[in-house]
């Protein structure tokens, strides 16, 4: 099996997959409203390609307020109505209630923690089987793989590059939370 790096390296003709392992797989992220982006882009990634979420993510942001975290928990009835019919998007409800549900829990995570990062950042390091549970109990349609992804992606956990990959110094370079771990 091959990784990711080795499948965009040998496919440069996937400007999709290139460009998202270029610039963003593994880079740390501190914007609650780029964090939330990662986590629904995850969810909705679930029985699908990555390739299909990355063609589709300008849609999404444009059908989710640029992944705008209060708007978000704020929709209606109307606006999940509006999302279940917007063929830009995958127009599953179990997704679209969770992306929903899930922005009103990380309004109730920034009043306690100040921010969705500083709560990533205070349940730092744990191992990945304890990362699932966490997210089992706080949010929606997070199951192991969602999990293990958003948090490689957005540079809490390591693997998201191999050493010899040209991103994987810049990634490095970022200082990401992952390596913060390896120095202790």
């Amino acid at each position: 099996m091959s990784t990711y790096c080795e499948y965009c390296t040998t496919h440069p003709e996937d400007f999709y997959n290139r460009s998202y392992h270029d610039t963003q797989y593994g880079f740390p992220l501190v914007d609650d409203n780029l964090l939330f982006e990662r986590l629904i882009l995850e969810i909705n990634q679930a029985g699908l390609s990555w390739l299909t979420i990355l063609k589709k993510a300008e849609n999404f942001r444009r059908a989710y307020d640029g992944f705008d975290i209060e708007k978000i928990a704020a929709y209606t009835e109307a606006d999940r109505e509006r999302l279940l019919a917007d063929a830009g998007i995958i127009r599953n409800r179990l997704k679209v209630n969770a992306a929903i549900e899930n922005a009103k829990r990380v309004r109730q995570i920034q009043r306690e923690y100040g921010s969705f990062k500083t709560w990533l950042d205070v349940q730092h390091p744990l191992p990945l089987e304890q990362w699932v549970k966490l997210f089992k109990k706080d949010f929606l349609f997070t199951g192991g793989e969602i999990v293990n992804e958003f948090l490689m992606s957005t540079g809490y956990l390591p693997g998201a590059h191999t050493p010899d990959c040209p991103t994987y110094a810049e990634v490095v370079r970022l200082d990401p939370p992952w390596m913060k771990t390896s120095r202790r």
